[in-house]
């Protein structure tokens, strides 16, 4: 099909699907696609400048039926999920969420899902770019748990940024004022049945609308854009440029399987003494007990802008005339007017200051370890 206004021809082919959501996001003016879990992801409606200063001003609405949903459920649910990550879940309560990662048994990472407890023995796990429902049947299958896992017919949109909370009021009513950060609640809208997350990809305020009913995703957008426009509301892509400030990780560009929790600073959520055993348990402990051999470093390149936030492939990172990393992630932050990223460096040259190089096309730039994340470190904007 062509885009109107374009001049590319893009054919959607029928092995990747499309969320409830595409449709509607087409017609909303979606210039750009990515492909992530199998599925196309809207990437930008306008210059990812403009669609940053709206998030951060205004409010926006994305597409991101592509976290599919992997839901652990049966009377052995709650034992199997503790088995499956590092992170004690004891404290995690019906109607809460925790950002958690799942490991293999060398301590990889097979991804960073963020949980929701539904129900005593029912989580769902909002999953990045893995094949998390097939490693979890796999696991299953060859334990002991009385577990059922699948994927629900449940589509997630994010409503982000600093007017998303009057939005939401709008839409579901005055309860979802006290929702706490990284908790839910259940509603309708419109009579469309959805649960509310106070989660969210951009380090703003910000709501995940998860619809539960993937026959009305049109619907559900038509009612979110109405509902908005006294809000300024705007479609757009998830914000590398605002991610990247946050110390967001991608998976599986930033961490993949190769890498372990503690070298990707991610070792918080390690709970090696857990009362629940997990896999990659013994291999984590011995991890943390030698030290890791690498690090996941923020990265300042002075200068003018470098790249616009999305690398074709990881670029080289070198010292001393040595290849000895990788950068993953870059971007001219629009708000502090600096090329900051992610780079992954030995671990002795990770000390903040320590300069290194990266190989761009355009030739070597000298790069400064620096401290992430780059804005907001105690995530203070979310949570307000």
């Amino acid at each position: 099909m062509v885009i109107e206004g374009g001049h590319a021809t893009l054919y959607f082919g029928p092995w990747y699907r499309k969320s409830p959501f595409f449709d509607a996001a087409q017609r909303a003016g979606c210039c750009g696609y990515d492909v992530y879990n199998k599925m196309y992801i809207p990437s930008n409606f306008a210059d990812p400048v403009a669609e940053y200063w709206h998030l951060v001003n205004h409010v926006t609405v994305w597409d991101v039926g592509c976290e599919r949903q992997v839901e652990i459920s049966g009377p052995d649910g709650y034992e199997f999920m503790e088995y499956l990550t590092p992170r004690d879940l004891s404290g995690c309560q019906v109607g809460q969420a925790k950002y958690t990662v799942l490991t293999d048994e060398r301590g990889g990472l097979i991804n960073d899902p963020v949980l929701t407890r539904l129900a005593k023995d029912r989580f769902w796990l909002s999953t990045a770019d893995s094949d998390v429902l097939l490693w979890a049947k796999g696991i299953a299958y060859h334990s002991d748990f009385d577990v059922e896992i699948r994927e629900p017919d449940v589509s997630p949109m994010q409503v982000q940024g600093p007017k998303s909370k009057d939005l939401l009021r709008v839409l579901v009513g005055p309860q979802v004022a006290n929702l706490e950060y990284y908790h839910f609640l259940e509603a309708t809208i419109d009579g469309i049945p959805v649960i509310v997350t106070r989660t969210g990809w951009s380090a703003e305020v910000g709501f995940e609308i998860y619809l539960c009913d993937g026959s009305r995703g049109t619907e559900l957008w038509n009612q979110v854009m109405e509902a908005g426009k006294p809000f300024d509301i705007r479609p757009t892509g998830p914000s590398e440029y605002r991610r990247i400030e946050a110390g967001i990780l991608n998976y599986p560009s930033d961490i993949n399987l190769d890498h372990n929790p503690y070298e990707a600073g991610l070792g918080w959520l390690v709970d090696l003494d857990k009362k629940h055993d997990f896999i990659g348990r013994a291999a984590l402990r011995q991890i943390k007990k030698d030290g890791p051999g690498r690090k996941l470093v923020g990265v300042e390149v002075p200068g003018d802008e470098v790249v616009r936030p999305w690398l074709p492939h990881p670029w080289p990172v070198r010292k001393d005339g040595k290849d000895i990393g990788t950068l993953t992630a870059l971007g001219m932050s629009p708000r502090l007017k600096k090329n900051i990223g992610y780079a992954w460096v030995p671990f002795h040259l990770s000390k903040l200051g320590t300069e290194i190089e990266i190989v761009t096309p355009a030739g070597l730039r000298t790069a400064v370890v620096v401290k992430k994340p780059f804005i907001d470190p105690k995530k203070e904007v979310p949570k307000s």
